[in-house]
């Protein structure tokens, strides 16, 4: 069988812990044995960003703004109990949040269906997408310790020193603590853009879904931008294709999401985001049965595998022990990569590729052999079984080759 060529490289951005084993099977096994591809590769697992003070996550973002494309392995990003594990440095910032602000991109989530796992949510008949703002909130924050009583201050200077306004946040009667965000409109209106773009291209409605009753400032300035590029640039476009924008606050979106049938993308700010993208992952069946690709306005694209390391199976795994970790959302990053690679570069056998990889890993969760994850949410069937990790890859790569050959 003859190999096919990916024409330009793509930056391999690899991670830690289980999905790390799980991603170089997937590489072993499904692509080597059929790509000819020329990977720009980039560690990011743990101890090897602690050896760079991080230099190399902002390495591998130059890297994806070089070439384009990317895709990245989930990666730990470090708590306190992290670094004394791994004997860190410091707490290091989140990769993922380092490499969305290089980017200035927009995450966008969406379900992998499968005909025998069934949303948890029966009103859900079709995929509800996720974007989430990838820049600022609490994963650019600045917080302090409070030790004892006294005044916190919200102080703004201009470029020139002048002070322009300074606000109490909290007289303290005794120790307690502070914590600052910020948002800029430059990223607010590169969100709004890339949501509305990615929804008139998937037609798909768009929900957007902030505070701003409470955080009148903040929150509103997330409002008032989205609202000025939906009329300014979509409006005609997506009454024209029958879409629908649509606002309101975010703890009645998370109530109406729960009885809509699905058909929209769910534009929410970064904290909403990180959070409501796991709950659709696991109401749709599992957190790793979720695509994820960073969009960034001018044009880069990084897919990523949308859930954590899966520490506990890694433990086990150290052991000598079997696990039953799900790789589809691995399988589907690089599918997506592959892709979108192939659609830039005008190689219809790569995208072609692409798509038979992603039908050989849907048709083996279909014809029953899964992981754990799945066989606790699968419609019953005497043919469903449950297989480890490296099995469930095996049968795709059966498939895979069937279809290849």
């Amino acid at each position: 069988m003859n190999k096919i060529t990916v024409k330009t490289p793509i930056v391999e951005i690899d991670g830690d812990e289980m999905t790390r084993v799980m991603w170089q099977m997937v590489k072993d096994l499904l692509l080597l044995p059929y790509l000819t591809m020329d990977l720009v590769y980039y560690d990011l697992q743990l101890k090897k960003r602690d050896e760079t003070d991080d230099k190399i996550t902002l390495e591998a973002a130059e890297a994806i703004k070089k070439y384009g494309v990317g895709v990245k392995c989930a990666t730990i990003t470090p708590n306190k109990d992290r670094v004394k594990e791994y004997n860190l440095k410091k707490e290091w910032s989140s990769p993922n949040g380092t490499i969305r602000a290089a980017l200035d991109g927009t995450v966008f989530r969406a379900p992998i269906l499968v005909k025998n796992v069934l949303p948890a949510v029966r009103s859900w008949k079709k995929p509800i997408h996720i974007g989430r703002h990838a820049y600022g909130d609490v994963y650019k924050n600045c917080e302090y310790r409070v030790p004892e009583a006294g005044k916190a201050e919200l102080v703004f200077s201009n470029i020139d020193g002048k002070e322009l306004w300074r606000g109490t946040i909290q007289d303290f009667k005794g120790p307690g603590i502070i914590q600052g965000i910020h948002n800029t409109d430059k990223s607010i209106a590169s969100f709004a853009k890339a949501c509305f773009t990615y929804a008139y291209d998937q037609k798909l409605h768009v929900w957007f879904g902030a505070k701003d009753t409470i955080s009148k400032t903040y929150d509103g300035q997330f409002k008032k931008i989205f609202e000025q590029e939906y009329q300014t640039n979509w409006k005609a476009k997506f009454e024209e294709a029958k879409l629908d924008y649509f606002f309101t606050l975010i703890d009645d979106a998370v109530a109406r999401v729960m009885k809509t049938e699905g058909g929209l993308l769910w534009a929410c700010k970064n904290y909403d985001g990180d959070v409501m993208s796991d709950m659709l992952g696991s109401a749709y069946g599992s957190l790793a049965m979720m695509t994820s690709v960073l969009v960034s306005p001018q044009g880069f694209y990084e897919f990523e595998a949308s859930h954590g390391t899966v520490q506990k199976h890694y433990y086990k795994y150290l052991k000598g022990e079997k696990v039953s970790s799900n790789s589809m959302a691995l399988i589907f990053a690089w599918s997506g990569c592959l892709r979108k690679r192939g659609e830039i570069d005008k190689t219809p056998e790569v995208v072609e590729f692409a798509k038979k990889l992603e039908e050989a890993a849907l048709e083996t969760v279909e014809s029953g052999i899964m992981t754990g994850d799945l066989m606790l949410v699968a419609t019953p069937n005497p043919k469903n079984r449950q297989v480890y990790t490296e099995e469930f890859i095996a049968e795709v790569a059966k498939r895979l080759r069937t279809k290849l050959e």
